[in-house]
């Protein structure tokens, strides 16, 4: 059986994922993100390769400057879909 723990570390590597493709699928790079999210390139590269769990206050200005709806995405991510612009 999978554990919630592990559960939730699936959906959150996955709304990074999609995220990530969102901001590819713009052509917008990691170091025009950090700067339009006040985030470091460093910060997004590392949660990018998943070498870093973002807390809500940092996917909420990803989601914010690729102008998705993480509400959206983080629901995606549980059914498995793609980005969801804000409607």
């Amino acid at each position: 059986m999978v554990s919630k723990a592990n559960v939730a570390g699936l959906i959150s590597s996955k709304v990074v994922q999609l995220l990530r493709k969102e901001r590819e699928q713009q052509g917008m790079s990691m170091n025009v993100l950090a700067q339009r999210s006040g985030l470091a390139q460093s910060t997004i590269s590392r949660i990018e390769h998943e070498l870093r769990i973002p807390n809500l206050e940092t996917l909420l200005r990803m989601s914010m400057v690729l102008e998705v709806d993480l509400g959206r995405v983080i629901q995606q991510a549980k059914a498995g879909t793609g980005p969801a612009k804000r409607g």
